[in-house]
């Protein structure tokens, strides 16, 4: 018995096929400029079949980037404006290591005091008692609000203080945070602090969990990655901002992949773009220029 016309349009179906071809051949690209470069390009996985009678609904396409999320200490912040922060918490070794070099600098100038100060009698010794408090509670008071949150030993491991939402942190928190280093002391040796940093995946110790703080490494700028010097080129069809994204980044990364790895990934589009293997690096070029605007 002849089975009955399904009412799905051919343009719709053309469609469908169109957008599973693309996600077969731009899909390997973006997965594989994720791996690691001498690591063996994914395997693709085109449909085996596709069914045309189908609900009027949009047809699901399998995503290859269905996959666990990697470890990452990575700490999100949306802003008001609705923009993310990534920002990239301190582990305790760093944060150890900036405090000891803070302790260091702290021990210098209080001897340096003492030393002034004890050729004044009396009178240097209760002057250099309330300087003692002054150096060992305000030191790092202020310079984490002065100084963008960074402190001598901070800057130098390349670290600051911030609030949770990634904002500069002020004179309250910066208090709070810094008078409760008593607590985080107990019994010894920041045994509590140390405990309660490795146990939050913030690595907060007791003070910022009060404070609301936030030890993250300082972004430094980059320079961003030139493109390969070529004539600018049209897309031949439409591409979704993934994909045009993995374009992009391939252009980007040309100089820190080899020349066997670059026509390895450039040939997985030389069949949609139309050209050979060896004119395919040098297309997927044209094209990630006029993606950014670049002449």
């Amino acid at each position: 018995m002849r089975q009955p016309i399904c009412p799905l349009s051919i343009g719709y179906a053309n469609d469908i096929l169109q957008r599973s071809r693309h996600f077969a051949i731009i899909t390997p690209l973006r997965l594989a400029l994720r791996s690691d470069d001498s690591g063996a390009l994914p395997q693709r996985h085109l449909p085996h079949s596709i069914d045309l009678c189908l609900p009027q609904t949009t047809l699901p396409l399998p995503s290859a980037l269905d996959r666990p999320s990697l470890l990452d200490n990575s700490h999100r912040v949306e802003t008001p404006e609705g923009i993310d922060l990534l920002l990239r918490p301190a582990g305790l070794v760093p944060r150890a290591l900036a405090f000891a070099i803070d302790l260091a600098i702290r021990a210098a100038i209080l001897v340096a005091l003492f030393i002034i100060l004890g050729m004044l009698g009396n009178f240097g010794i209760g002057l250099g008692t309330l300087l003692l408090f002054l150096v060992q509670w305000w030191y790092m008071v202020l310079f984490e609000v002065l100084n963008q949150g960074r402190t001598p030993g901070k800057y130098w491991l390349g670290l600051r203080v911030v609030h949770d939402d990634g904002t500069p942190v002020g004179w309250t928190s910066s208090l709070t945070r810094n008078l409760l280093r008593f607590v985080d002391m107990l019994p010894f040796g920041y045994f509590l602090g140390a405990l309660s940093c490795l146990g939050h995946p913030a690595f907060k110790r007791l003070g910022d969990l009060a404070a609301g703080t936030l030890v993250v490494y300082r972004e430094r700028p980059q320079a961003r990655p030139t493109l390969p010097e070529v004539e600018a080129a049209k897309l031949p069809f439409a591409l979704s901002l993934d994909e045009q994204r993995a374009l992009i980044a391939f252009s980007e990364r040309h100089a820190s992949l080899s020349a066997e790895r670059r026509l390895e990934l450039a040939s997985i589009l030389a069949e949609p773009l139309a050209v050979t293997g060896e004119n395919a690096e040098a297309k997927i070029h044209g094209i990630a220029r006029s993606l950014v605007g670049a002449p």
